[in-house]
């Protein structure tokens, strides 16, 4: 009889435990990843896939923790396939965890609730701990010890445990169906915001600025609250359209030291549908909340071009234009361009970002000599960088003639003084926007080139400490 109790309580205690196991939820965490990869858009956006091998009993309901994920995913996007076994795997139902715990939250799980107090007096090298009921966490706890209420206690608080579905980080939760006790080789994606990439690159011109060496690099930027380890990593230049979220979260701005990959480049280029991507030919890790640095491209022997231009004003030729004595200075605005073509040792599509103009000084250092935007460039187009103010160079423009000839007819002459200071000879170019009806210019004491319907172009070569005018007459009609 004896026997026979003991081996029903045995049964009962081994029957409990088992019922307990099958439902205590599986976690997987970053542990069981073998594989990730991160396709990163410019448009603030991250694809996902991250790989893991997980042991999933046969089960019907049974709940999986899949844990590690980013912290801003968008759970809509979310897609899980088994890899090894898809015909024994199936998700029944999916929430996404991100209520994530700190003390405020846990302190409000135990409003109303016995907590104790740890007080440690350092003077008398003494530790007190009395138990408390938290009556209220809002701006500050309030406590009853014994019978009396106490606004704050300098103690620390020591809660009992964690309560019931408070988390330490994002996770997904499934309940899954599974045929077969096995191990699945499961492939999560998602999209999440807040990781992007721009691109950024290094101009060094030659002492005669005609050639220079162009090195990119791209910059990724990871706040998206996850970290992924030995990422095989993509980057899509582009435009691509997202249709309008509500609700969407704030991002967390946080800022890292910058950390700089050294080498040649590694990037592959490809097309993707009306985009550009660039594959990544090694694995690295993207820290959360950390800015990294890879080296995109580098060009030798690039051939550039240094070009002066004064633009004019439209409202010029319409009305009387006057600044008493003086000779209105106009800006000499200086540009280098350049053909993205293979022949020109580039050719490769050059995503949008900044490019920073460096030049060596008569000490071999390189200063900065300017910086500009560029958009997304295809291959074999022009890129042209607005540098900086010319110093050396100087002009003036002077109205010396006006003429209203009808209520829609003008007709002006103009003085354009052109001053060089440099040592050499160079060339400015002159653009005139005429954007009316009909213009001519019916006098020019320099050739021009009309460079559109409604524009004319002067080049006009400027000896060096010389100074040339340009002089010509323009009738319009509104």
């Amino acid at each position: 009889m004896i026997k026979k109790t003991v081996f029903l309580l045995t049964f009962i205690y081994l029957a409990a435990n088992t019922l307990a196991l099958a439902q205590e939820a599986l976690k997987s965490t970053i542990d069981d990843q073998t594989s990730v990869e991160v396709t990163v858009y410019n448009s603030n956006l991250g694809l996902v896939k991250d790989t893991r091998k997980i042991n999933l009993p046969k089960a019907q309901g049974k709940e999986l923790r899949f844990m590690d994920v980013a912290e801003f995913i968008n759970p809509v996007t979310v897609h899980v396939k088994s890899l090894n076994n898809p015909e024994n795997f199936f998700v029944l139902e999916q929430n996404y965890e991100y209520d994530l715990m700190n003390d405020q939250k846990l302190l409000d799980k135990y409003v109303g609730k016995n907590i104790k107090l740890m007080d440690k007096n350092q003077y008398q090298d003494t530790t007190k701990i009395v138990d408390a009921i938290l009556l209220s966490n809002n701006n500050g706890q309030i406590y009853k010890i014994g019978n009396e209420i106490y606004l704050g206690h300098p103690g620390i608080r020591i809660l009992p445990e964690i309560p019931e579905n408070m988390i330490a980080q994002p996770t997904l939760t499934w309940l899954y169906s599974s045929g077969i006790t096995s191990e699945q080789q499961l492939q999560v994606s998602y999209l999440t915001q807040n990781i992007s990439w721009l691109a950024d690159y290094i101009l060094v011109v030659d002492k005669d600025d005609k050639l220079a060496d162009l090195s990119g690099w791209v910059s990724v930027d990871n706040r998206s609250g996850a970290t992924y380890k030995e990422a095989k990593l993509k980057l899509v230049a582009g435009e691509v359209h997202q249709a309008p979220r509500a609700n969407r979260r704030e991002a967390k701005v946080m800022y890292d030291a910058m950390e700089l990959s050294a080498g040649a480049p590694q990037f592959q280029e490809k097309g993707l549908f009306e985009y550009h991507m660039y594959d990544l030919q090694r694995p690295t890790t993207i820290k959360n909340n950390q800015t990294k640095q890879i080296s995109l491209l580098e060009a030798s022997n690039v051939a550039i071009e240094k070009e002066m231009i004064v633009e004019g004003n439209s409202a010029y030729y319409i009305s009387q234009y006057s600044r008493g004595g003086d000779k209105p200075k106009e800006p000499v605005n200086v540009y280098i361009k350049f053909k993205n073509e293979e022949k020109n040792k580039l050719g490769m599509p050059l995503p949008a970002g900044v490019i920073r103009l460096y030049k060596k000084d008569d000490t071999e250092s390189l200063q900065f000599i300017g910086e500009d935007r560029i958009e997304h460039t295809p291959k074999d187009e022009e890129v042209k960088l607005m540098v900086g103010k010319a110093f050396d160079v100087v002009a003036e423009r002077v109205q010396t003639d006006f003429k209203r000839l009808s209520t829609q007819m003008y007709e002006s002459t103009w003085e354009i003084t052109l001053r060089n200071h440099k040592k050499e000879d160079v060339v400015v170019t002159v653009i005139e926007p005429l954007p009316y009806n009909q213009w001519n210019i019916v006098f020019s004491s320099q050739p021009f080139e009309k460079k559109d319907a409604f524009t004319a172009k002067f080049k006009v070569s400027v000896p060096k400490d010389k100074e040339v005018k340009l002089t010509y007459t323009t009738r319009v009609g509104l």
